[in-house]
């Protein structure tokens, strides 16, 4: 069952700030399909290098759309698995009102 993680609207915002970038939707996207994955193995599977997947992991993770967990492996190397979450949230104009009455993040002049 999905998890509403935009209840609010900064929650909202955060969301989609996340995923206003192809690279993070490719990132969802393969975890979803391939399910949890380490870092060095995610990279190779979106094309991309392992600090610029560090930096959009991060972005996902805090917008509670992905997961992670640290985990040794079988020779000892500490491995950083990944996992998308089972995350929903409504996007419409109603919801959008609605989240707007609890936005607290101010907009910056670059907006």
């Amino acid at each position: 069952m999905a998890v509403s993680i935009a209840r609010t609207g900064d929650q909202l915002l955060r969301a989609l700030q996340a995923l206003a970038n192809p690279h993070r939707l490719r990132i969802v996207a393969a975890l979803r399909s391939r399910g949890r994955n380490y870092v060095s193995q995610l990279a190779r599977e979106v094309g991309i290098s392992r600090p610029l997947l560090h930096l959009h992991l991060q972005k996902l993770e805090e917008a509670g759309l992905v997961t992670s967990k640290l985990e040794l492996s079988g020779d000892g190397k500490a491995l950083n698995f990944f996992e998308a979450t089972d995350f929903s949230f409504e996007l419409s104009p109603t919801a959008i009102a609605a989240a707007v009455k609890s936005l607290s993040i101010q907009s910056s002049k670059s907006d």
